[in-house]
């Protein structure tokens, strides 16, 4: 059976992941955990916007390092409605090893027990859908494993939030490619909230043209806008 390509991760100095295929880093430099909650967390509202919510959730381009997946959790467990239950659906192309991920989140140990979590019910290395489920946290993690022009129309949900999150648009053109606005707009529920680093031209027309409002928020780091 064919499997999912594994990246072949290159290190920096400072610890940060890279992947040569398309020359970019998995997390900001500066502070990857810093900008997760910057541009995804307050950017999509939370955790406001899942208070007083039975279920909450939220979909995500490119699971990555799991850094966006982490950062959620630990703010769903600080915040949490009492009867709350959060769901995660994630896109993933070329998903990274366990040994990998907690190497990736070494530079915070604030995540480590969520990072163990994760690693100790990471799936065998498989195209297809994966259900992981946390009970005692009310928590679950659907991870789509596949290109995502192939995953994103077979996957049938209503997110709340979105976490757009793949490399730039200009080194990883098929995670923003036009034909995945309509796709995502159906998938969004109402009042849907979006969030990104980037600012490309072509995010925000597509974004716009398929119903949602855009507009620019101050950037993280180095990165003037969002």
């Amino acid at each position: 059976m064919r499997l999912p390509p594994r990246p072949n991760l290159e290190w920096k100095d400072d610890g940060t992941p890279v992947d040569p295929r398309v020359d970019d880093v998995y997390y900001s430099v500066q502070d990857g955990l810093a900008e997760t909650r910057a541009v995804f967390l307050s950017g999509c509202g939370l955790p406001e916007n899942w208070q007083d919510r039975a279920t909450f959730m939220i979909a995500e381009l490119g699971f990555g390092t799991g850094l966006n997946f982490l950062a959620t959790w630990q703010l769903w467990q600080q915040t949490r409605p009492e009867n709350g239950w959060l769901n995660f659906v994630s896109f993933e192309g070329f998903p990274l090893d366990a040994q990998d991920i907690e190497r990736a989140m070494q530079p915070w140990p604030e995540l480590a027990e969520f990072a163990e979590q994760l690693c100790e019910k990471w799936p065998t290395r498989a195209y297809g859908v994966r259900h992981l489920i946390w009970p005692d946290a009310r928590l679950s993690l659907t991870l789509h494993i596949g290109l995502i022009a192939d995953a994103l129309p077979q996957a049938m949900f209503k997110a709340d939030a979105w976490f757009l999150d793949g490399f730039s648009p200009a080194k990883n053109g098929a995670m923003w490619d036009e034909a995945l606005w309509p796709l995502i707009a159906e998938r969004s529920a109402a009042g849907a909230r979006v969030g990104t680093f980037t600012v490309a031209g072509a995010v925000r027309r597509g974004l716009a043209s398929a119903g949602f409002t855009v507009d620019k928020r101050p950037g993280h780091g180095r990165k003037r806008e969002r």
